[in-house]
């Protein structure tokens, strides 16, 4: 499948300046042919609305009244969520200084050369996203890539288009995650959804600032998917999705950070990264990770992820075939194809409970490694300093490994 993408907005600096004269003159093209479209166009089909039907035999015919259904209802019940959480929903704006120096070069390409004489010292947008309060005093959720630059300046607008500068409190150093805090009190929140709760099938509703431009926009759909792993690509960075929800529920760019909620207005996903090569194919990661970090923020002020310390591949059929393995699950733990990526990282929480290369764990804690749940996904679900138990089959034994999990740092 190919690679998805972070629905952010971020502007390349070098490009800034071409994007800028295009969406101007775009600008001026687009408004022209809608001014010259729309008498055209608009009226007559306003004025069919407006009037009554005739019948063939010339009897004035009323249009049909529409009869309240399982239809309506459902329409009624997303307007009255979209309602209640639109108001909690929030755009994210990334500015950062520039001085002239910063595009030093660009005169001599002829295609900026007649805009140099722009000014472009101070404060420039670069970047925006979506996210959403947890908290009535300020706490927000977002992507880490959303925020991603901390160079940069941010600044949360919310529904009403008031700016409140924000502070980025932590950045999850393994999920696409990020919580925001901004000074006051009363502010409307979302509250996250019992974690497996979700259906496949089931209705949700995406909340964002589409295209970096249209605040509040809401687009639905169904669950399309759960459990999916994939890596996800923006302009300059790489994250791998674990347990991801697909949705058909249109994500666009500008719409990274959003809520993904049920009908009863809870979060169940926070919206990631969405495929250009498929129809409404986005993804979210689930709520109850995004809870994990906020719980974190509140009791700590930071957000910690587990380490253990081993490289390892996902055993599939086909390897066991090849590598002539016991079982057609579960992991292989491997050395990389560098002279410095080793099987078992040196003084990590597996060479102190004795891991090895060539060892082959199948489950944590009773719970099985599978396609669907991986096991750095598995791990993901504790703390630093909590302890586990690996299922391992060595030279055809089976054994049980007791590992007492490490923080991970970003250096590792």
């Amino acid at each position: 499948m190919p690679t998805p993408r972070f629905p952010s907005s971020p502007l390349n600096t070098r490009l800034f300046v071409l994007l800028l004269v295009v969406a101007c003159v775009g600008g001026l093209v687009g408004s022209t042919v809608g001014l010259m479209a729309a008498p055209s166009l608009r009226e007559p089909f306003l004025g069919l609305i407006r009037q009554p039907m005739t019948s063939p035999t010339g009897i004035t015919v009323q249009p049909p009244v529409m009869v309240k259904d399982r239809g309506i209802a459902e329409d009624e019940q997303t307007i009255g969520v979209v309602e209640k959480a639109a108001p909690a929903v929030v755009s994210i704006v990334m500015t950062k200084e520039f001085t002239r120096e910063d595009f030093l070069g660009l005169h001599e390409d002829e295609m900026f050369a007649p805009f140099m004489d722009i000014p472009f010292d101070g404060p420039m947008r670069i970047g925006g996203g979506s996210g959403f309060f947890v908290s009535s005093d300020g706490l927000i959720v977002t992507n880490r890539h959303v925020v991603g630059d901390e160079e940069a300046s941010y600044t949360v607008v919310t529904r009403d288009g008031t700016e409140l500068p924000a502070t980025v409190l932590a950045r999850d150093p393994v999920l696409d995650l990020a919580v925001l805090d901004v000074e006051g009190t009363g502010y409307p929140f979302l509250t996250f959804a019992e974690p497996g709760t979700l259906k496949t099938g089931q209705t949700v509703v995406a909340i964002g600032n589409a295209l970096d431009e249209f605040r509040n926009t809401v687009t639905k759909g169904i669950i399309s998917g759960l459990n999916r792993r994939l890596t996800a690509n923006a302009l300059d960075e790489s994250v791998v999705l674990e347990e991801a929800i697909q949705t058909d529920a249109a994500i666009n760019p500008g719409n990274s950070g959003g809520p993904l909620i049920d009908l009863y207005g809870r979060v169940v996903g926070v919206n990631t990264a969405m495929s250009y090569a498929g129809q409404l194919i986005g993804f979210a990661l689930p709520g109850s990770l995004a809870a994990r970090d906020v719980l974190q923020v509140q009791q700590v002020g930071r957000i910690t992820r587990p380490f253990l310390g081993i490289r390892y591949v996902p055993i599939t059929e086909d390897l066991a075939v090849v590598d002539n393995l016991p079982v057609t699950t579960g992991i292989l733990v491997t050395r990389g194809a560098g002279p410095d990526d080793v099987a078992i990282v040196p003084g990590s929480p597996a060479e102190r409970a004795g891991l090895s290369e060539g060892d082959i764990i199948t489950e944590v804690d009773d719970v099985a490694i599978t396609e669907e749940r991986s096991l750095s996904s598995i791990i993901g679900h504790y703390l630093p300093g909590e302890t586990v138990t690996l299922r391992v089959i060595r030279d055809g034994a089976i054994l049980d490994s007791t590992v007492t999990l490490d923080e991970f740092k970003p250096s590792m």
